[in-house]
């Protein structure tokens, strides 16, 4: 081979901007189909850059010191051949495309160079085809980079709100954990002044006195139930073989009083067994029952508890007669502290529903509420189904 020198910069102006011709590393032995191959090109917009590459380290270096957007290369090279360069930039780590140009390449070796990795082929009696080819490799080449670009910023972007997230956690934790002891003793000394001083002091001091105690009290609560959500992201999910049926009856039965004191009747299907952390699962149930008990409506609160399987998870379905929740507001109701009715009304921080949220998504599942047909409200969430598990129950 002769080396050919680098044809001028010529600049393409388009509508909107300048853009920068495509840079060719053109390898081939033969003066003649070189030169064919250079007027090719010459027609295009097109840098070429053609030179002696003799042996696959002679190519190594080339490509290191010189990176091009795509490679033109013979197929039979005397000494080597052009699908070895594929491997070089391989090694090298280097996405650049590579075109074959070869005056006879039958249908199977064509084949297996794609199979290969080798972009597309060219015959040298139809040149006229090889912009169209040199083209599309660069539009692929450019399509794949900002693929990778994009896919590498939201890589980063999931890290920084990860870390973000860990950081909140941590701080929610450190933060509830550390204000519980003023807070006690603020809290204690409050209920002891309201003890020994109601009624031996005016009416308005005895009024600040219970808004005192009662503020303490409500910031204890608060505090405790940050504490418990913090808990939930900080705690590894170990996950085990899951009776659904034990974990539900085990939930109903922490629920026994409430459950007697409304009359409430909570029946649920056949539950699977599956991969999970039990104690979380557990606190799901607990919580979406105890939150049909909370905002039941005049009737006797039915409370019923299925599951069934669709693809690679299993959904799980908590419905009740109760109040219902409307459409506006099926989804803020699980941000925490978020709370659709007064304290007068409801007890409670709006903590249940946010806390089985994180539990579901620690686990890859998915919730949401539904109004139910007839009045009350379905709770929907989804775990992945994993590998079959047989149940544990003695036969």
């Amino acid at each position: 081979m002769n080396i050919t020198a680098a044809s001028p910069a010529r600049e393409l102006e388009s509508s909107s901007a300048t853009k920068p011709r495509p840079c060719v590393l053109l390898v081939e032995d033969d003066p003649a189909d070189r030169d064919l191959i250079l007027r090719e090109l010459g027609k295009d917009e097109f840098e070429i850059v053609s030179g002696v590459v003799g042996t696959p380290e002679e190519f190594r270096q080339r490509v290191r010191t010189n990176s091009p957007d795509v490679v033109l290369a013979d197929y039979n090279l005397g000494q080597w051949r052009g699908t070895e360069a594929l491997e070089i930039l391989r090694e090298e780590g280097l996405d650049i495309p590579l075109i074959l140009v070869s005056g006879a390449l039958g249908d199977v070796t064509a084949v297996e160079c794609i199979k290969q990795g080798v972009t597309d082929y060219v015959l040298k009696n139809s040149l006229a085809r090889l912009s169209v080819a040199l083209r599309g490799a660069v539009k692929d080449k450019n399509a794949r980079a900002e693929r990778k670009r994009v896919q590498e910023s939201l890589a980063q972007k999931i890290e920084e709100l990860a870390r973000s997230n860990a950081d909140l956690e941590q701080f929610a934790y450190v933060a509830s954990h550390d204000l519980q002891e003023p807070l006690r003793m603020v809290s204690a000394y409050t209920q002891l002044l309201a003890e020994r001083y109601r009624g031996k002091l005016d009416a308005q001091a005895d009024k600040y006195i219970s808004y005192a105690v009662d503020g303490a009290m409500r910031m204890q609560s608060l505090i405790q139930d940050l504490l418990a959500f913090s808990r939930v992201g900080r705690q590894e999910t170990a996950i085990a073989s899951t009776d659904c049926t034990k974990i539900v009856e085990q939930a109903a039965g922490n629920l026994r009083a409430a459950i007697l004191e409304s009359g409430a009747v909570v029946t649920h299907g056949s539950l699977p067994v599956l991969m999970a952390n039990g104690s979380q699962l557990q606190q799901v149930f607990q919580n979406l029952i105890g939150n049909a008990l909370k905002f039941r409506g005049s009737q006797t609160p039915l409370i019923q508890i299925s599951a069934k399987k669709e693809g690679s998870e299993w959904i799980f379905s908590v419905a009740d007669n109760g109040m219902g929740i409307s459409a506006e507001h099926a989804e803020s109701i699980f941000i925490i502290f978020n709370r659709l009715h007064t304290r007068t009304e409801y007890p409670g921080n709006g903590i249940g529903l946010a806390i089985c949220k994180k539990i579901v998504e620690r686990h890859g599942g998915r919730i949401h509420a539904l109004p139910r047909d007839g009045g009350g409200t379905i709770f929907e969430f989804t775990l992945p189904a994993g590998p079959p598990v047989e149940s544990q129950d003695p036969a």
